[in-house]
């Protein structure tokens, strides 16, 4: 579990394609000290596991289901990555419960920039809106944000100075994907929603 507070910015060091799986070494910086093999990370919001460690230099593996529904199958060599280490027991809340379970792709539609804040406009599928509101939470490539406006096929958030300048979606231009993890309660109550139908519809059904 994650909160979508981004604690640093790693850098792809080395990338092994084979099949449909990658090896990922990244350069986690000042959070390497604290990552243990078997620990827990969101890179872009992904949850990778650790599997070696030499020094700052930080190994995980992605599978092909990973790969196809991320990101993170279109990094390369000295891209920048959101960090975050997974939420312990005590932690403050200062986000919201993150799982770290990569819902589906955005792309970034446009960028209204009012220096130093910026709002962005992704789109995502229609089943995506469907488990947002405005004023929610939503998680871009990792990071907790705000919803300001959902459309049918699309969404925006505000992004202030900070943000901007210690994630990746400071750096992000029109057609950039990115990893769109809706709210878990919202998941729930989707859920609840289509089984109350399911069931008033089979209620309805002649004997």
């Amino acid at each position: 579990m994650f909160t979508g507070l981004v604690e640093a910015l790693g850098e792809v060091q080395m990338l092994q394609r084979w099949d449909n799986a990658c090896r990922l070494t990244i350069n986690c910086q000042q959070l390497a000290d604290g990552l243990a093999i078997g620990a827990s990370v969101a890179i872009n919001g992904c949850c990778l596991t650790v599997v070696s460690r030499a020094g700052q230099l930080v190994d995980f593996e992605a599978g092909s289901e990973t790969l196809s529904r991320t990101n993170l199958g279109n990094l390369g060599v000295g891209d920048p990555v959101n960090l975050e280490r997974a939420l312990a027991l005590g932690d403050r809340m200062g986000g919201h419960y993150v799982s770290g379970h990569v819902d589906g792709l955005g792309s970034l539609l446009r960028r209204e920039d009012d220096h130093p804040w910026a709002k962005l406009w992704f789109s995502v599928p229609t089943t995506l809106t469907q488990q947002m509101a405005s004023k929610g939470s939503v998680t871009v490539d990792g990071v907790s944000l705000t919803l300001v406006d959902v459309d049918d096929d699309a969404f925006s958030v505000a992004l202030i100075p900070h943000t901007l300048q210690v994630t990746t979606l400071g750096i992000r231009h029109p057609g950039s994907q990115v990893n769109v993890e809706t709210d878990i309660l919202a998941k729930y109550v989707t859920r609840f929603l289509e089984t109350q139908d399911r069931w008033q519809s089979d209620k309805q059904q002649p004997i």
